[in-house]
């Protein structure tokens, strides 16, 4: 599931950068794990070089997407409850299950 975020958020981050909230990346992250307890769960990089994170804290399942197009400044392009950590793992080729 949480690739499944990190590659939704990879396809959405062009439209909803344009409406995100931006700023320094040191304050964004000090008040992630401040305010609500979030930890980075998960990051990769887009094609063009910025990096997306994923944020959540497993005591309130509050979790946060934030893009940093580059260095220093970070955007916030969602936010929401309810987050989980899966592990899933894809069946062998061939393998009917």
């Amino acid at each position: 599931m949480k690739r499944i975020a990190i590659a939704l958020a990879l396809i959405l981050v062009p439209s909803l950068a344009m409406s995100a909230t931006c700023g320094d990346r040191q304050r964004f992250l000090d008040a992630l794990a401040s305010k609500y307890g979030e930890t980075r769960h998960g990051a990769g990089l887009t094609e063009n070089g910025a990096i997306i994170e994923v944020f959540a804290s497993d005591l309130t399942g509050s979790w946060t997407i934030i893009i940093t197009p580059t260095p220093g400044k970070s955007c916030i392009v969602a936010t929401g409850q309810s987050y989980e950590i899966y592990t899933e793992t894809l069946a062998p080729d061939g393998d009917p299950t």
